[in-house]
């Protein structure tokens, strides 16, 4: 052991109040969960502040803050062997993807707070995920279930002479960092994705080495994504869950907390609001609770298209009816999904949990943009900015668009550009 003591102490189901113990491994789903995905557990912490140490690797700098790290821990592997093991994965991460892992910037733009109207003690602030492994956030949200894997196997608690296969039903920045992480592993992965898929997602698929299965839509099909109800039949026979969705597999969440406090590190408590792009949910979760452990609550806003926004109607049934059942809140979206930004096309907000409570703790909520505004802050960011993100990655600033008459013109606002754009 190396001394300290994490600051992770466990885990509890956000629905029944489960509890389970940091030293599980594999604490994927809620064990009283059975078939049901309405539940979720979430990263439980003692009240000490927000510790980091300086480092350019979010791993390390959080180790002190991150549930794989307290896994690890509590089965005596200290802090310099979660850091050797942590060197590993990142060298090996940056072999295949040409970088590893590293603290990413959090700036004012100076160009995009002029054409918005904002003065010059107020502005927007964009956290540049761009040029994170793989391209977008999702890594970061998958690299804490990988180092959970390994650190399980070098602690003797599972087998490596057997790894199941991992597996992700994804068609965009998710389905590439897994196959990015999965390559440098050297891990087999299995990507459920949609018959509208991507090409070039599909020919980068190919190239790291994940087994690709197409999941067509039939009329006959129970509510919700084909390439979900796939995947999670490829989970029920032994293959681990690896996407970026709290109630298939918690430690998702982990990861994605160094998100918000890298922006409490480069902003501190000058925050006013944070527009966050949402899909699964997993991304504005993370952001939420690290900004909640770092102390501070700004506005947080969930945004969502006109053509696929389950997130809004679940928080205006959850706020009519407070403590109303899962399935009567989130539902998933009755229609074919359609948006430029396709990264966000999730039937469900499967951590609508998550993004309530983010919303709720500083006063921010949901925003629906029209597909004129996803088109907008695209272009904006391509013509205002040197960040080359896709329209999923500017949707953030989509969000901001849509409510910019609500927003004081002092106010410091942060966007999430994450999601680079692909030849």
């Amino acid at each position: 052991m190396d001394g300290s003591t994490a600051a992770v102490t466990g885990w509890a189901c956000a629905t029944c109040g489960t509890e389970v113990d940091i030293a599980t491994p594999w604490p994927w789903r809620c064990p009283a969960a059975g078939e049901s995905r309405h539940h979720v557990l979430r990263i439980r912490r003692s009240l000490a502040p927000m510790r980091s140490v300086d480092d350019p690797n979010p791993i390390v700098a959080f180790d002190g803050e991150l549930a794989w790290a307290a896994f690890a821990q509590a089965h005596g592997m200290d802090l310099a062997a979660r850091r050797a093991l942590v060197d590993e994965v990142d060298a090996a991460v940056a072999a295949v993807a040409g970088t590893g892992f590293r603290i990413t910037p959090c700036f004012r733009s100076g160009r995009l707070s002029d054409a918005l109207g904002f003065s010059a003690t107020g502005g927007v602030f964009v956290k540049d995920e761009t040029h994170n492994v793989a391209g977008s956030h999702k890594a970061r949200h998958l690299v804490t279930i990988v180092l959970h894997l390994l650190a399980a196997e070098r602690l003797g608690l599972t087998s490596s002479a057997a790894r199941p296969p991992l597996a992700i039903a994804s068609c965009g920045n998710a389905a590439i960092a897994a196959a990015t992480l999965a390559a440098a592993m050297r891990w087999p992965l299995r990507v459920f994705v949609p018959t509208w898929a991507d090409r070039g997602v599909l020919a980068r698929l190919a190239e790291l080495g994940a087994e690709v299965v197409a999941c067509p839509r039939h009329a006959g099909d129970p509510p919700g994504d084909p390439c979900v109800h796939h995947f999670r039949e490829a989970v029920a026979d032994g293959a681990v869950p690896f996407g970026v969705q709290g109630p298939e597999n918690a430690l998702c969440l982990d990861g994605g907390r160094t998100l918000g406090f890298e922006i409490y590190e480069a902003l501190g408590h000058f925050v006013d609001r944070v527009f966050v792009q949402v899909g699964g949910g997993a991304l504005v979760t993370g952001v939420g609770d690290g900004l909640r452990i770092a102390g501070i609550h700004p506005r947080i806003h969930a945004v969502q298209t006109e053509g696929c926004a389950p997130l809004e109607r679940a928080w205006r049934a959850v706020t009519a009816s407070p403590g109303a059942p899962w399935a009567d809140c989130m539902r998933p979206w009755e229609h074919e999904p359609r948006s430029a930004a396709t990264g966000m096309l999730d039937d469900e907000t499967y951590d609508w949990l998550g993004a309530v409570d983010a919303m709720r703790a500083g006063g921010g909520g949901p925003v629906v943009s029209t597909e004129s505004d996803v088109l907008r802050a695209e272009e904006l960011a391509r013509t205002h900015t040197s960040i080359d993100a896709d329209h999923t990655g500017t949707a953030g600033l989509a969000g901001l668009l849509t409510i910019r008459d609500q927003v004081h013109d002092d106010e410091r606002v942060v966007v999430i550009f994450s999601g680079a754009r692909r030849a």
